[in-house]
């Protein structure tokens, strides 16, 4: 009987800025905050629906899809996760059909867990950022409470 050894999800997940994982050279991968923008694939599973087409090319527009699109053989997990997602959007869909979902979007890295798993993170959007940083700073103070009751007619303290 095997014993020991690394098992997904057991102890904690490795920290990209911790210190060990300086002195190993453990970082992730940036995916592109804006999403893919290249070709979409066809769907490779058989009898696709209007709405997972629908949901293949939504889920091809995610960051993910930039690392899926150099690892042709995910393609066909995507899809499948594509299609359950689908079938669970049925009111009547079963918890085990959850579990699915939920095991497939981690393979896949839709989900956070999943993202640590296959070494990936967002990059973030700096140029963005610093834009929403200079509207902040540019953005007129609201009047404070104050200020709003001094502007009534006859107010104040």
């Amino acid at each position: 009987m095997s014993r020991g050894g690394a098992r997904n999800r057991s102890g904690p997940q490795p920290d990209e800025n911790s210190l060990k994982s300086a002195k190993t050279g453990y970082s992730l991968t940036a995916l592109p905050s804006e999403g893919y923008q290249g070709e979409i694939p066809a769907f490779p599973l058989p009898d696709a629906t209007t709405r997972e087409a629908e949901v293949w090319q939504q889920a091809w527009r995610t960051p993910q899809a930039a690392a899926w699109s150099m690892q042709a053989w995910r393609h066909r997990t995507v899809a499948l996760w594509v299609r359950w997602s689908v079938r669970m959007e049925d009111p009547e869909a079963g918890a085990a059909l959850g579990n699915v979902v939920v095991r497939l979007a981690d393979q896949i890295g839709m989900t956070p867990a999943g993202l640590k798993e296959n070494g990936w993170k967002i990059a973030t959007d700096q140029v963005a950022a610093k834009r929403a940083d200079k509207q902040t700073e540019t953005a007129p103070a609201a009047p404070s409470a104050r200020d709003r009751l001094k502007a009534i007619a006859g107010g104040g303290a």
